[in-house]
């Protein structure tokens, strides 16, 4: 790597998200030929203390405790945002304007508002920038887009997609800060939905143009979290109230005519991430779950489903790493998508997915909120 330019990260959030991201930037260029070296130059947190130990845990080289400052310094070309929702858009404009890449977690921002606002900002400056909708880098998410792209399945009729979870089922477990609406934005329908939305959105190459939904919370209220840490809190004696939901279902209808089913929760006893989209097609239908994350069910031409092992090197992203059949995990899905961002970075290119796309899976969610608030009527999802 000694002889490509460097280039400075810094990165806003060490938890849970900062962790993967961490190690995302750290072994980025040990498997891809990159035209960029990136140097983990700063990690930001508001705990001197806590941040200097995660730094040194994660591999930061220095650490502020004000976004602000390091949004400043000449050693951070690119910022990494991997906050809770209600800071993105105060952060990404602030760094976009100082003119530096930014990289986001999802979903893009708490309301559609801030991510208009976010989507101009982009629009107006130097820097390129990214929502980081990590599951696109999945192989076998890729390669049913190829397969899509190449016609395999033929026109599109039926998607369904849910992503199940059961980490809050415990009616005491505390009130962190995704059950808060003022942080969080919103609940499973925010956190896990928009993956959903987007990957069905990316296989298929269509938008998601109306919904009519149902969302449901129910624990009300919570211990109030005395210490938390990723999805791990302790609780307190005090209670809050829960301001999200638990769970949300929609229906809708793709740009292409296609129907579409979407379900999104944390309460599904015995499920741990289970991300899973179905494609049904004139001529075929493509199958995935994340729980096996490194295999495609294929079905062709009124055939049964045929299991693909996507561990191929011609496969996406994966010839990088290991012999055909040694698999992949999450963790390779950021390095995937931190190898796609430098690659824009350095070609000038536009990174995918952009402000623009978390802009539209921020519609999709207004959507299904606005129809699950008025009786689950049929909404149309702003263009």
């Amino acid at each position: 790597m000694s002889d490509r330019t460097t280039i400075g990260v810094g990165m806003v959030g060490y938890a849970f998200m900062g962790r993967v991201h961490s190690q995302a930037w750290r072994s980025v260029g040990a498997f891809f030929d990159l035209p960029l070296a990136p140097r983990m130059a700063v990690l930001s947190g508001r705990s001197k203390e806590r941040t200097e130990a995660a730094a040194a845990q994660l591999g930061w080289d220095d650490v502020e405790t004000d976004w602000r400052e390091l949004v400043k310094r000449d050693d951070v070309q690119i910022v990494d945002i991997c906050t809770p929702g209600d800071s993105h858009a105060e952060i990404a404009i602030a760094a976009l304007q100082a003119g530096k890449h930014v990289l986001c977690e999802k979903p893009l921002a708490n309301t559609v508002a801030e991510a208009e606002a976010m989507v101009a900002a982009a629009a107006a400056a130097p820097g390129k920038s990214m929502v980081a909708f990590n599951y696109r880098r999945v192989p076998a998410i890729a390669l049913a887009r190829r397969y899509v792209e190449e016609g395999r399945i033929g026109e599109i009729r039926h998607v369904r997609a849910a992503y199940l979870q059961d980490w809050i089922v415990d009616p005491e477990f505390p009130l962190v800060w995704r059950l808060q609406k003022d942080k969080a934005g919103a609940g499973a329908l925010g956190d896990i939905g928009s993956h959903i939305v987007d990957a069905a959105q990316f296989i298929t190459g269509q938008n998601v143009v109306g919904v009519s939904a149902l969302t449901e919370t129910f624990i009300k209220d919570r211990p109030l979290a005395a210490e938390s840490a990723g999805l791990g809190a302790t609780g307190s004696s005090a209670r809050g109230t829960v301001t999200v939901d638990d769970a949300a279902l929609f229906i809708g209808r793709l740009s292409g005519g296609a129907v579409a089913s979407f379900e999104a929760t944390r309460f599904a006893y015995g499920r741990k991430n289970a991300m899973r989209i179905e494609i049904n097609g004139s001529r075929g239908s493509l199958a995935f779950d994340f729980e096996a994350m490194n295999e495609l069910w294929y079905s062709a031409d009124g055939g049964g489903f045929e299991r693909i092992l996507v561990t191929e090197p011609d496969h996406p992203y994966v010839g990088a790493w290991w012999p055909p059949g040694h698999g992949l995990g999450y963790e390779h899905t950021f390095t995937h998508e931190i190898k796609d961002f430098l690659e824009a970075v350095a070609t000038g290119a536009d990174p995918t997915p952009s402000f623009a796309d978390g802009l539209r899976v921020q519609r999709v969610l207004e959507a299904v909120e606005r129809s699950a608030a008025e009786g689950s009527r049929y909404t149309d999802v702003e263009d």
